[in-house]
C-alpha cells in the first residue's frame, strides 16, 4: 500500500504524545493505546455531525503501517466518510512525529462507525446535514 508522505491538510482531531505508561515489554505502543486514542479522535466529528450522543459500533478497517515510541508527537485526523439514517463512518489516520525531530510518518489508520443515540442509549435518526 503506498504511503502518504504529508499528513492531512487539515486541523487535528486530537493530539498527545506517546508515555512510557502507553509502551509494550518491547518499547513500543500498545495497539490498544493507539485504537482508543483514534476512537476519541473519530468521535470528534461524529459527535458534531450527530448533534449529541453516540456510540462507537464497528472498525471496519484498520491498518498498523509502522510502530509508535515513546516521545512521538500522534496525531490523529478524521474525516467523515459517510453517512446512513442512524450512521457515521468516520476515516482516521495517525501519524506520529518522531521523538526531537521534524520527521513524520503515517503509523496507522482506520475507519470507525459511530452509531447516533438517545438518552436511553437507542439509536436515533441523524439530523439533516451535509
Amino acid at each position: 500500500m503506498p504511503q502518504c508522505k504529508q499528513p492531512p491538510d487539515s486541523e487535528p482531531a486530537l493530539r498527545m504524545f506517546a508515555m512510557p505508561k502507553d509502551a509494550n515489554a518491547n518499547g513500543d505502543v500498545f495497539g490498544g493505546w493507539v485504537i482508543s486514542q483514534m476512537d476519541l479522535a473519530g468521535a470528534v466529528p461524529a459527535v458534531e455531525r450527530a448533534g449529541g450522543r453516540i456510540a462507537t459500533v464497528a472498525i471496519n478497517a484498520m491498518r498498523f503501517h509502522q510502530p509508535i515510541a515513546i516521545g512521538d508527537l500522534v496525531t490523529c485526523y478524521a474525516k467523515i466518510e459517510s453517512t446512513g439514517t442512524t450512521s457515521i463512518s468516520v476515516k482516521i489516520e495517525t501519524w506520529a512525529r518522531r521523538h526531537a525531530s521534524a520527521h513524520q510518518v503515517k503509523v496507522t489508520e482506520g475507519t470507525f462507525v459511530y452509531v447516533a443515540i438517545d438518552e436511553t442509549g437507542g439509536k436515533r435518526v441523524l439530523p439533516p446535514g451535509d
